[in-house]
């Protein structure tokens, strides 16, 4: 077995015909322990959700849909966003709890994640509230529109933080955690399937870990339009993770990995169709950097395309469809389009799949997937 600290690597003692690995059962507490944290975490965030429920709906923190998406789901409009708040503080909670089982001061930067994540996607989620979107300055009948004006008013009605400003913050908070992760952690190398040895990368780590960090953190963000979507896609990835953990010895990653899995499961007691609130950026940011710094840490980050392939077909969507928009707008003048509309969950439903039936096929893929990257982790 390549991976480092695996305890299936160590001697065993054979009494008859039974096989016994004392440091296999002595490391299975870690299991159990996780699977205990998975049931805190989904409790927690099952508690934190009814008075956080309350107070969305008393300050009416209501999401706002865009118009150009699926017209079904325009009655969305107003439904309370910042759901992810409930996830957050349930495995911040967890991660006090690790720290004291673990003694690990490696689980501060998951901590450290939870919170610079969480402070951004929810100055966004404030941003693109219902309410927020109405043009101040009715238009005057007759006048025509100037270039300047048109501006403004797209920038008005699509409140929230630019695209180019978050992922600014994003690369920033990644580039701290890469640091982090190669410098008092010590990390900088990477398992590759059928290879025995890890490759190291050097001083090519740093910038490859803010890229994948950061990368992660919008595939997230791009997956959470459907109801359930991304809270049951992410609990997946984090049980992988939480496995590979374990199979690598490292406690921490156990313990956070079953902690996020369970407190996603918990929120989906509120987000399942039809849904009572969104994750907001709150939660899919800080969720989708919270996976890629478990990868990072079990040096297994080069299985997190598959293990978080949903993930990734759904910002690979819409990278394509804006290149490919910008890139025949410029050669013919008029922009084509790949998809019927991005991201990719949209795009299905345009085609006549039901949000249920979308949401429950992207979750099989990304399952499947999960096993398929723990699977390539033992190899």
């Amino acid at each position: 077995m390549k991976n480092e600290g695996n305890f299936l690597a160590f001697n065993n003692t054979k009494i008859g015909e039974i096989v016994i690995n004392p440091t296999a059962a002595l490391e299975a507490k870690w299991i159990a322990y996780g699977l205990g944290l998975a049931a805190v975490g989904f409790v927690l965030s099952l508690l934190i959700g009814v008075p956080l429920l309350r107070w969305l709906r008393l300050k009416k923190i209501g999401k706002s849909i865009r118009s150009e998406g699926p017209e079904s789901h325009i009655v969305k409009s107003g439904t309370p966003t910042m759901g992810g708040l409930m996830i957050i503080v349930a495995i911040l909670i967890v991660c006090g709890l690790v720290i004291y089982i673990t003694g690990r001061l490696s689980v501060l930067l998951p901590i450290g994640i939870l919170i610079s994540c969480g402070i951004l996607g929810a100055v966004d989620d404030m941003l693109s509230l219902v309410g927020w979107d109405q043009v101040t300055v009715p238009p005057v009948e007759g006048h025509v529109e100037t270039r300047r004006e048109r501006r403004r008013r797209i920038r008005h009605q699509n409140r929230g933080l630019t695209a180019r400003f978050k992922m600014a913050w994003l690369l920033v908070i990644s580039l701290i955690a890469a640091i982090i992760l190669n410098g008092p952690l010590g990390l900088e190398k990477v398992y590759i399937p059928f290879i025995r040895e890890p490759l190291v990368l050097g001083w090519l780590y740093i910038p490859i870990a803010t890229i994948v960090i950061a990368g992660f953190s919008n595939a997230v963000n791009f997956t959470d339009g459907l109801d359930t979507l991304a809270g049951l896609t992410c609990a997946f990835a984090f049980m992988a993770y939480a496995i590979i953990g374990f199979l690598q010895g490292q406690g921490q990653v156990v313990l956070i990995g079953f902690a996020a899995a369970g407190a996603c499961l918990g929120f989906l007691w509120y987000n399942a169709y039809p849904a009572h609130v969104f994750m907001g950026d709150t939660g899919s940011l800080t969720l989708g950097a919270l996976l890629a710094v478990l990868a990072f840490q079990t040096n297994q980050w080069l299985l997190l395309p598959i293990i978080g392939g949903v993930f990734v077909a759904e910002a690979a969507s819409v990278i394509l469809q804006v290149s490919y928009f910008k890139i025949t707008k410029r050669l013919t003048g008029t922009g084509k389009r790949i998809f019927k509309i991005a991201p990719l969950h949209h795009h299905f439903e345009k085609i006549g799949w039901s949000e249920t039936q979308v949401t429950m096929r992207f979750a099989l893929v990304g399952m499947v997937l999960a096993m398929v990257g723990v699977a390539l982790a033992l190899l």
